[in-house]
């Protein structure tokens, strides 16, 4: 029997919806998270339906961002946007928050926090 996917131990586009909807809330009340709340649009509609098509994907679900956008290239369309430290911090604070409040086992959390903040860190560019 194939091992399951991330995605699918995670519990799929449910699971991912509610992932990406509480990250999103949070970045819209935690004061810590003003500095990247800042560089998004006032209505996060659009920046809520693109994180979940590239995370169902990034997951190992169906490729839902990839076949609406093509390659994330997620360096490239995060330049224009000013990314230090602080914009880094406050992005995985929102994340953190979120996935330790999803319902998973401990090490696939782990595994994606770590993930996460690399990818995080590779924003930066400031």
């Amino acid at each position: 029997m194939a091992e399951l996917s991330p995605y699918e131990r995670l519990g799929g586009e449910a699971a991912v919806r509610k992932l990406v909807d509480r990250f999103y809330d949070l970045m819209d009340s935690l004061p810590e998270a003003g500095k990247i709340r800042d560089l998004h649009p006032e209505d996060l509609a659009g920046s809520r339906d693109k994180l979940f098509k590239f995370l169902s994907g990034w997951l190992g679900g169906p490729p839902l961002y990839v076949a609406e956008y093509g390659h994330p290239r997620l360096r490239a369309r995060h330049l224009p946007f000013p990314i230090g430290e602080a914009e880094r911090d406050a992005w995985l604070r929102c994340m953190e928050q979120a996935l330790a409040e999803t319902e998973m086992e401990e090490i696939l959390r782990n595994h994606l926090l770590q993930s996460l903040r690399n990818t995080a860190d590779h924003m930066r560019n400031r």
